[in-house]
C-alpha cells in the first residue's frame, strides 16, 4: 500500500473510532474530507479488519458499527503475537511430528530386527548345545530342545514376514517364468505406509480455503456480480453470525460493496469480478456448493496394516517377555531356568555378559521397558486417531448437511419440512440426521423468524416469509443490472509496439 493509500485508510479508521454510535459512508466523508469513491473503497477494508456490524436504516443507508470494540484483527501487539504463536506452533508441530515419525520407524523396524536376531542367535546356540554331548541329551530335551522349538518358531516367523509379506515387496509371482521379466512396479515406501497407519494421510481438505473461494466467486460471476447473505451461507455453510463477519472479508479482498435494495435488503455487489475475458457461460441457476471430503483412517490395504499389527505384537510380546524375566529370574541363572519359557532370556543374558559386566539394567530397560512402552503407544495413537477420525467426519457431515439444508430452505422458503433436507451423499449424512436438521432450522431461524404450522400428516412445516421477500427483492435488484455490465469493450491499447488502437 502506497503512502497516500495508507494515510487515507488511517483517516477512515480514525473517523470510525471517534464515531462510537456507528457511521455511514457520508459520515466518514464529512469527517475525513476524502472523495466519496475513495471512502467507498476503504470502508469495506476497515469493516473487515475491525469486525464491523452492518445495519440498514429506513432510508436504505448502511450503518457500520463496532459493538465488539475497535480492535484490529491484523495489526497491533495482540494480532502479531497471535500470528507468531500460530506459526511457531505450526512449525513446532511439524518438527515434533518429523522426529516422532523417525523414532517410530526406527523403533518398530529396529526392535523387530533386533528381536529376530536375538531369536536367531538363541537358535544357533541351542543347536550347538544340543549336539555338543550325547550324555546330556536328556537334560537338553528339558531345556535346549524346548528352547530349540521356541526359537525355531520365532525363526519361522522371520521367514514368513520377510519373504511373504508386502513389506519387502519381493518379486510377484506374476513376473516369474518369463525369459525377459518385466520390471516390477514400485511399491509404496515402507516408512510412508507406517506413517499412514499411525498418523493417517493428512488433511483431505487442505485446499479447502481455495476451493471455497472459487465456488463463491463463480456464483457471484454467474449472478450479475451480486450475492446475498443467505446465498453466501449456502455456499460456505457458515451460520448467519459467521457469514456476516466473513462476507466483509470477501468485500475487502475482492472489491465488493454492500448495498441496500429499495426495501432495505442488504446485498453485496462485486462489479470488478464481472470484467472477465473468459467467455465461458456462467449463467447457471441454483448452487454448486463444494463439500468437504471425509478423512480416511489409512490409505494402506488391510493386509498391510495387519502386518504392522503382527510386527508390533512381536515387539510387545518380546518386551513383556524380557521385562518379566529380568524381574523374576534376574542374574541368577541355573540349569533349572533353562526351560522353554526362559531359555531365550538365559541365552541373551549369557551373550550380553561377554560385552558388559552387568547386562541386567540394559536388558530391563533396553529390551523390556522401552519396546513395551513403544508398542503400547503404537497401538494407542492409531486407536485414539480412529475415534478422532470418526468425530471429525461427523463434524464434516454436519457442515455439508448445513449447506444442503440452507440451499433447500432458500430455494423453497414457504413450505419447509425438516425431512425434505435429505441429501444422499454419505459426506452429508451425520449419524443423527434429525438433530442436525433441527439445528439447521434453528440457525436460519435466527436470521429470519419462520411461521410454524402443522401439515396434513402431522409434520411440522416452516414458512420463512422474510426469506421469500428477500428472494424477490434480490431478483428484482439483479434484473436491474445491465446485461453489458460484464462487457470489456473493444481493445484500445496494445502493448506490442505501445500504440493506441483507433476505435
Amino acid at each position: 500500500m502506497e503512502q497516500a493509500d495508507r494515510e487515507a485508510y488511517r483517516k477512515v479508521t480514525e473517523a470510525f473510532r471517534r464515531q462510537s454510535g456507528g457511521a455511514t459512508v457520508a459520515d466518514i466523508v464529512a469527517k475525513t474530507a476524502l472523495p466519496l469513491h475513495r471512502v467507498r473503497e476503504l470502508v469495506p477494508r476497515a469493516a473487515d479488519e475491525y469486525s464491523a456490524r452492518l445495519l440498514v436504516t429506513e432510508s436504505g443507508e448502511i450503518l457500520y458499527s463496532f459493538p465488539r470494540g475497535f480492535t484490529s484483527k491484523y495489526r497491533g501487539f495482540k494480532a502479531r503475537l497471535g500470528r507468531f504463536m500460530e506459526k511457531f506452533g505450526r512449525g513446532l508441530k511439524i518438527a515434533a511430528a518429523l522426529v516422532f515419525k523417525v523414532w517410530i520407524m526406527v523403533m518398530l523396524v529396529g526392535y523387530f530386527v533386533l528381536f529376530m536376531l536375538i531369536a536367531l542367535a538363541a537358535l544357533m546356540v541351542s543347536v550347538a548345545a544340543s549336539s555338543q554331548s550325547s550324555n546330556n541329551r536328556s537334560s537338553n530335551r528339558g531345556g535346549g530342545i524346548g528352547g530349540l522349538y521356541f526359537a525355531s518358531g520365532i525363526f519361522d516367523l522371520i521367514i514368513r514376514i520377510w519373504f511373504y509379506s508386502e513389506l519387502t515387496k519381493s518379486l510377484d509371482r506374476r513376473y516369474y517364468g518369463r525369459n525377459t521379466p518385466a520390471p516390477r512396479p514400485k511399491g509404496r515406501p515402507l516408512y510412508k505406509a507406517i506413517f499412514s497407519f499411525v498418523f493417517g494421510d493428512g488433511d483431505p481438505n487442505a485446499d479447502w480455503a481455495s476451493r471455497e473461494k472459487q465456488a463463491v466467486i463463480a456464483y457471484i460471476q454467474a449472478n450479475r456480480g451480486v450475492i446475498s447473505l443467505p446465498e453466501f451461507m449456502t455456499l460456505t455453510g457458515n451460520s448467519p453470525a459467521e457469514a456476516e463477519g466473513r462476507i466483509t472479508g470477501y468485500c475487502a479482498e475482492f472489491g465488493g460493496l454492500p448495498e441496500a435494495t429499495d426495501d432495505g435488503t442488504v446485498v453485496y455487489r462485486f462489479d470488478e469480478l464481472l470484467l472477465r475475458a473468459d467467455k465461458k457461460d456462467r449463467s447457471f441457476t441454483g448452487f454448486s456448493a463444494p463439500i468437504k471430503r471425509l478423512f480416511s483412517f489409512s490409505s494402506n490395504t488391510k493386509k498391510m496394516n495387519s502386518w504392522f499389527a503382527v510386527i508390533n505384537s512381536v515387539n510387545l510380546i518380546f518386551g513383556g517377555y524380557f521385562l518379566y524375566n529380568t524381574l523374576t529370574t534376574g542374574a541368577i541363572l541355573t540349569q533349572a531356568h533353562f526351560d522353554a519359557a526362559s531359555y531365550l532370556y538365559g541365552v541373551t543374558y549369557i551373550l550380553s555378559s561377554t560385552l558388559m559386566a552387568n547386562p541386567l539394567p540394559v536388558l530391563t530397560i533396553g529390551l523390556g521397558i522401552v519396546p513395551l512402552v513403544f508398542s503400547a503407544l503404537f497401538w494407542l495413537i492409531p486407536a485414539l486417531r480412529y475415534f478422532g477420525v470418526k468425530r471429525d467426519n461427523e463434524t464434516i457431515k454436519r457442515e455439508n448437511l448445513r449447506k444442503s439444508g440452507y440451499g433447500h430452505i432458500w430455494d423453497k422458503p414457504l413450505a419447509v419440512k425438516p425431512t425434505d433436507i435429505d441429501p444422499k451423499a454419505a459426506e452429508c449424512r451425520p449419524k443423527n440426521m434429525a438433530l442436525a436438521r433441527d439445528q439447521i432450522i434453528k440457525e436460519i431461524g435466527a436470521y429470519a423468524m419462520p411461521d410454524v404450522a402443522i401439515g396434513p400428516a402431522g409434520e411440522t412445516v416452516y414458512a420463512f416469509t422474510e426469506l421469500e421477500r428477500e428472494r424477490e427483492a434480490l431478483e428484482k435488484y439483479r434484473a436491474g443490472i445491465r446485461d453489458d455490465a460484464s462487457a470489456l469493450g473493444k481493445t484500445v491499447f496494445d502493448s506490442e509496439g505501445g500504440r493506441n488502437i483507433p476505435p
